[in-house]
């Protein structure tokens, strides 16, 4: 049940990213309304993983999860009947809304099935098949766009999600859920959902006075977010494992920081490679399947060697090469040969490859079997924030260089400028989280 949603759920994110040129053309949006085809499906995703984390271990995590299937089937054939840019923005934001409910639950049902001495085997297959379902969206997208349209890849999510649907409702039978959950927490869910959703229509439209003060309603929410959580009997999100966790607290950072840093290259490179190298939708699929393959490939194999003893020293490492396939992208432009793109993306591929599942199975073998639940969420929620952040700086370039002109062959040298200072900006986010890690390497 979880091994195909783990596929499924990243198919659906890369497959879109690469048929964004031509949905651009198709339905006329522009370089900001581009941006938000992946945002607002984050977006959702981030305002409600907490929330539904929480639900899980009031509700059960299998039922939970089921639902989210549920709401992405609904929610692909929405995004395929999408007419305008808003229509399709909505069907989005409800995709992100059901990958919520799959993300919150995915990591506490594995761990709530395999004891601590396989657990991190176990979850470095998840992890794995995410990174195949990155690899073979592109191809799929970009096959499915070629062929039959780009309306298509919404009903590639449809099969999917009922295979995940039949076989979680009469092939498996237990339930898993917390022993005392407690009450569920509704103003600390409601500061944390205001906090997301400012920043991001904040970012959006940050040249107006308007954009900054949901810019700093935003930083308000999540002040009194933190205020609230600290204080609350049975909070959303249990901050005193940050406290009192070191772990637990180094492992979520290093996570934020490694999908900010690397999440839009999706994105970019699919523009990077379908309007300044003018190459096919399919061509430009091959290309992009090159970071996730060598992520597929190589995560089974840290998986089964790396020491837990040793994961930060992975982690570490894994941030370090990572950044340097990411200088190698912000360096490239219009002139740069395939060659140069191709090894920059399996560079990175394969410094995620060693910080991955060092960081996830860290993190969940720090915390108490009681605690798995929050575990698995903060897992989503760093990640899904992080990914967020990636999205949301290429909003901001986009915002800054375009306004809100649209894709076209006059405006390939913003577009090029915009692609070099995004990943520049992730080079030096990366090069922070080295150093971060480290810091901590060292300090014991």
């Amino acid at each position: 049940m979880v091994l195909p949603n783990a596929f499924a759920v990243p198919v659906m994110l890369s497959s879109v990213n690469t048929a964004l040129p031509v949905i651009a053309v198709d339905i006329r949006l522009t370089a900001l309304e581009v941006s938000w085809i992946p945002t607002a499906f984050l977006m959702a995703s981030s305002m409600f993983v907490l929330v539904f984390g929480r639900l899980a271990d009031m509700w059960g995590r299998k039922k939970v999860f089921l639902i989210g299937a549920a709401t992405v089937i609904v929610s692909s054939v929405l995004a395929s009947m999408a007419s305008n840019g808003v229509e399709l923005l909505i069907s989005r934001f409800l995709q992100g809304f059901g990958a919520a409910m799959l993300y919150a639950t995915q990591m506490a049902l594995i761990s709530s099935v395999f004891p601590k001495d396989i657990r991190g085997q176990a979850i470095s297959w998840v992890i794995s098949l995410i990174y195949v379902g990155l690899a073979v969206g592109p191809f799929l997208g970009g096959m499915l766009t070629e062929i039959f349209g780009w309306r298509s890849i919404f009903y590639l999510q449809v099969p999917l999600a009922l295979f995940v649907l039949y076989v979680g409702i009469f092939r498996i039978r237990t339930e898993w859920s917390a022993d005392n959950p407690g009450d569920f927490d509704y103003i600390g869910a409601l500061f944390y959902v205001s906090a997301i959703a400012l920043l991001c229509l904040g970012v959006s439209t940050i040249h107006s006075l308007f954009g900054v003060a949901l810019i700093v309603m935003s930083g308000v929410s999540g002040y009194l977010f933190y205020q609230y959580e600290v204080k609350e009997d049975f909070p959303l999100w249990d901050l005193s494992l940050f406290r009192e966790n070191r772990s637990f607290t180094f492992c979520c950072v290093a996570s934020l920081i490694m999908y900010g840093a690397t999440f839009m290259n999706v994105m970019l490179i699919s523009l990077y490679l379908q309007y300044l190298k003018e190459m096919s939708l399919i061509a430009a699929a091959m290309i992009m399947m090159i970071q996730p393959t060598v992520m597929a490939f190589c995560t089974p194999m840290v998986g089964r060697k790396f020491d837990n003893n040793k994961a930060g020293r992975y982690a570490q490492m894994g941030m370090f090469v990572t950044t340097v396939g990411l200088i190698f992208l912000a360096l490239q432009d219009a002139t740069s040969s395939i060659v140069h793109t191709a090894v920059a993306l399996a560079v990175t591929g394969f410094g995620f490859s060693l910080f991955s599942t060092p960081n996830v199975t860290l993190l969940m073998s720090s915390v108490e079997d009681k605690d798995l639940g929050l575990a698995s969420s903060a897992i989503s929620t760093t990640r899904i924030i992080g990914q967020l952040a990636s999205t949301v700086i290429v909003t901001l370039v986009f915002v800054m260089q375009f306004g809100r002109a649209d894709f076209s062959p006059d405006n390939v040298s913003l577009l090029s400028s915009s692609i070099q200072t995004a990943f520049s900006f992730a080079a030096c986010l990366c090069l922070s989280g080295f150093i971060f890690i480290y810091t901590f390497n060292k300090k014991g």
